[in-house]
């Protein structure tokens, strides 16, 4: 894979110097949704090393997603990402959750009910969703299809009725969860597996724990870079060039979110971990298992740890 940089929780008038700042230190892989609220910034950002000669658009990869309230309006939904990002294509479009929304709710993108609970559209399958989205393929204007927030029960009911593996599955994957069952059946299909919130989210809790900070400690470096180089990938980056990539460990991309330069940077930096570096990391799940991105969907989208609400595949 190539190295990433996530917007995701960035504050209005901080992305479009993140992004620019990435892409001129070597990063190739930007990853956005519509419902960030950002994707002009990320435009800009785009746009601006584009203009300085920092990167060719071909060398570029762009991610961005699928809202769920535009469930049933996925080409307008795209139409609308690609003019923020001021692009002519994305390089690959994921299905942001697996659950549809109201598009004519009370709020463009978190209609609610009036006892405040989520205005969810129960009616409309989440494997019609991916089929609208198997169509964009051939506009020229998506290059790949995915999902993200699949569990092993969701993707066993979209597999066999679509004609297009998804390319990826994004997933929360830290420590605290490493998610080893829906990790290993997408590894079976051939789907990439993405990790999001590889610190833990808001606060980077996971950084303040005991194990984490004794790996860090044993290889002279921050706690950030173990929790990065858990997920397996090796990277040797050249500026504006080639990069040579090797796969270790779980063989999982990751998604490090930055807005400061030299975090941007720092978080460019991989290490190679052993077995009894991962041993003492996955021994974390068995003592604190933990999700830290969970919204109040009231859907059980079939994860172990998250049992309880409506029951839609």
């Amino acid at each position: 894979m190539i190295p990433c940089t996530g917007t995701w929780q960035s504050a209005p008038g901080e992305v479009t110097k993140a992004v620019q700042h990435a892409l001129s230190v070597g990063y190739k892989h930007i990853d956005a949704a519509y419902c960030y609220a950002n994707e002009d910034e990320v435009g800009a950002g785009i746009a601006a090393a584009l203009k300085s000669g920092a990167i060719k658009r071909e060398d570029l990869f762009v991610t961005t997603k699928l809202w769920c309230t535009y469930h049933t309006r996925v080409e307008e939904a795209l139409d609308k990402s690609l003019k923020s990002l001021g692009l002519d294509y994305v390089d690959l479009y994921l299905m942001h959750w697996p659950v549809a929304m109201n598009p004519h709710g009370n709020h463009e993108k978190f209609p609610k009910l009036p006892d405040g609970s989520r205005d969810l559209s129960l009616d409309r399958p989440h494997i019609d969703t991916y089929l609208d989205m198997e169509k964009l393929l051939q506009t020229g204007r998506v290059k790949a299809i995915g999902v993200c927030n699949y569990s092993v029960r969701y993707l066993k009911a979209l597999l066999p009725k679509v004609s297009v593996m998804p390319a990826v599955n994004q997933i929360e994957n830290h420590p605290q969860l490493p998610q080893w069952e829906v990790v290993e059946f997408c590894k079976s299909k051939g789907i990439h597996v993405t990790a999001y919130s590889p610190l833990g989210s808001t606060g980077s809790p996971l950084m303040e724990l005991p194990e984490v900070k004794a790996v860090a400690g044993k290889h002279k470096t921050s706690a950030g870079t173990i929790l990065l180089s858990y997920h397996g990938m090796t990277l040797h980056v050249h500026f504006y060039d080639h990069f040579l990539i090797t796969q270790v460990a779980r063989g999982i991309s990751v998604l490090a979110k930055s807005v400061t330069p030299a975090r941007i940077e720092q978080n460019r930096i991989i290490v190679q971990l052993d077995e009894t570096d991962m041993s003492a990391l996955n021994k974390i799940s068995q003592l604190a298992p933990k999700r830290y991105v969970y919204p109040e969907f009231g859907v059980d989208f079939g994860f172990p740890d998250k049992q309880g609400g409506i029951v839609v595949v």
